[in-house]
């Protein structure tokens, strides 16, 4: 299985500092962003990590990305440090991960043609000449279901679906292994949100590329996910294969986290519906133990004292709660 996975990342912290000041500036807290996160990428796979916002997740993916340095901790790609590369491996590096981000709207120039936009990352990391990166362009653009002739055209001339699928076609033009997809469909319509995620299914299955993929929308994980890591307050509770997770989630949070989701007619009845007190505490000062006991429904004395131990409670699913 080892050389199966493409990413990993190994006991991975994030902590940002709260100052005080305007000349003499001085550190008076650590906000724990991300604090100890493990896991595993699998090629041809795709990864996702869900949880309510501010739980860390974004962020996550950005230290994937190597737009953020770890406090502690590591992240590998094929076993090598990401954060330590340099020169010609870095530049390897970019080529082999590249990103999808939420707002199609926001994330390609509009001063940019089609064209250049997807040629960008070909021509920065892979210095080819102008014929073939137009060629690369035209069967790009055929790839995410656009005509080639739309290469001439700018951002503000397509739909918002249209421009996800351009975003697509730029990071693809590099034939990365990795693709990070940031809430990649929460910004648009729900009808165009079917065809963005066959769309990333179908160049999965074509391509054999590697998604880790952040979102909060329960549908769109279970659809394109083979794994799911759970996120609560800069730490994964559970983590598991999709079909396993969703037929029976064992970390409370988790299960609150689904019961939450919206029912699958509407009007039905949810008769395991699981209410949460209070509001997640901050990531500045967060709870000693386990980080959910105080809106935990089943918390127990030793919740509040002791921090839980990852546990695999069957083969291949991950928990960190005592109740397990």
């Amino acid at each position: 299985m080892e050389a199966d996975v493409l990413l990993r990342a190994k006991n991975l912290r994030k902590h940002f500092p709260v100052t005080e000041g305007l000349v003499l500036m001085k550190t008076v807290g650590w906000v724990r962003a991300v604090d100890g996160v493990s896991f595993e990428a699998r090629r041809g796979q795709t990864l996702a990590l869900v949880g309510e916002s501010g739980c860390g997740k974004t962020t996550t993916a950005k230290l994937a990305l190597r737009l953020e340095t770890p406090t502690s901790g590591s992240v590998e790609i094929e076993g090598r440090d990401v954060h330590a590369l340099r020169g010609k491996e870095l530049r390897d590096f970019r080529a082999q991960a590249q990103a999808v981000f939420q707002d199609p709207w926001s994330s390609l120039s509009p001063r940019m043609r089609v064209r250049d936009i997807i040629a960008e990352p070909l021509v920065v990391n892979k210095r080819v000449g102008k014929r073939e990166a137009r060629e690369r362009v035209a069967e790009l653009l055929e790839d995410v279901g656009l005509r080639p002739e739309q290469a001439d055209l700018f951002p503000h001339e397509f739909s918002g679906g249209q421009r996800q699928r351009i975003a697509v076609a730029s990071a693809l033009s590099v034939s990365p292994q990795l693709i990070v997809l940031d809430e990649p469909v929460s910004a648009l319509d729900v009808s165009v949100q079917a065809q963005i995620l066959n769309l990333l299914r179908d160049l999965q299955e074509r391509r054999g590329v590697s998604y880790l993929m952040v979102s909060h929308n329960l549908a769109t994980v279970r659809y394109l996910a083979h794994e799911v890591a759970v996120m609560y307050l800069g730490e994964i509770v559970e983590r598991a294969e999709t079909d396993a997770l969703f037929r029976r989630p064992l970390h409370p949070y988790t299960q609150a986290l689904f019961s939450a989701a919206l029912p699958a007619r509407p009007g039905a009845r949810r008769d395991d519906e699981i209410i949460l007190q209070g509001e997640a505490p901050s990531p500045l000062n967060p709870p000693s133990g386990c980080r959910f006991h105080p809106r935990c429904p089943f918390a127990m004395d030793v919740c509040a004292e002791t921090a839980p131990e990852w546990k695999e409670a069957s083969p291949g699913r991950f928990v960190a709660c005592h109740l397990h």
